[in-house]
């Protein structure tokens, strides 16, 4: 960011990820660490050796973070790395900063009405690993919706939990787990996802074939521009979820 001869805020580049699965259970206070530390190592080329420059963030407390006396291994590391660098923290609202926040937003993603589902006994499929389940109309193609949906039909588990939502009854109820029946609402569309914080993914049952098509579609394909590991799994996982996806 620099100032024009008006002196109006400009960018000069965007930078932004996604979070890894392990980053998204860090503290806020840790993830805007972060992604001040990001942000250092990405322009560093520009940053090293300069007099002072200014970070602006929405967390005020990152103004006095260098002189925390506890300060975690997570938050040490960052600190080791800040040193190499000249700048000062400036607090900045969020309301204020919107080119920065923009960045955390799916603009292309409208939520529709979902219900959570909670189960850790169900384990033959994607979504019963998750804390939280939500039932949602899919998004995707409809031929990828069906490979979906005829998958979620291999599991037992699965079958049950999609049979009940869809013509809910206490016969039905019975059959599930315990830790189901207590959760469980109804259906909107046919297809499951994860919801913990995110915008809902569409949960991906466990089928090897299905899953190495997915990630055949976002790396090898146009669409995909034969992008990397990373790139790859942070396009992937922007809309759909299985467990240990990203090894």
């Amino acid at each position: 960011m620099q100032f024009d001869d008006e002196g109006r805020d400009r960018v000069i580049s965007y930078q932004s990820r996604q979070l890894k699965p392990a980053e998204r259970n860090y503290p806020v206070h840790d993830k805007e660490l972060l992604a001040m530390r990001y942000a250092l190592i990405k322009f560093r080329v520009y940053l090293l050796g300069e007099q002072t420059f200014a970070i602006y963030t929405d967390h005020a407390s990152l103004r006095t973070a260098t002189k925390n006396p506890h300060l975690s291994q997570r938050m040490a590391r960052c600190l080791s790395l800040f040193s190499k660098y000249n700048f000062v923290v400036r607090y900045k609202p969020g309301k204020t900063n919107i080119l920065a926040d923009a960045l955390s937003r799916r603009p292309d993603y409208v939520q529709s009405g979902r219900h959570a589902v909670g189960d850790e006994d169900d384990d033959e499929c994607a979504v019963c690993v998750a804390e939280e389940v939500a039932a949602v109309e899919v998004a995707a193609s409809s031929p990828l919706r069906d490979l979906i949906t005829n998958a979620y039909k291999e599991g037992p588990a699965c079958s049950e939990l999609i049979k009940f939502l869809r013509d809910p009854s206490d016969a039905g109820k019975r059959k599930l787990s315990p830790r189901s029946r207590s959760h469980v609402d109804s259906l909107d569309g046919d297809t499951y996802c994860v919801d913990r914080e995110d915008p809902p993914r569409i949960a991906v049952p466990l089928d090897d074939d299905l899953r190495g098509r997915l990630i055949h579609k976002f790396h090898d394909t146009r669409s995909g521009s034969h992008l990397g590991r990373e790139k790859t799994f942070a396009s992937l996982s922007r809309d759909f979820y299985w467990p240990h996806m990203y090894k």
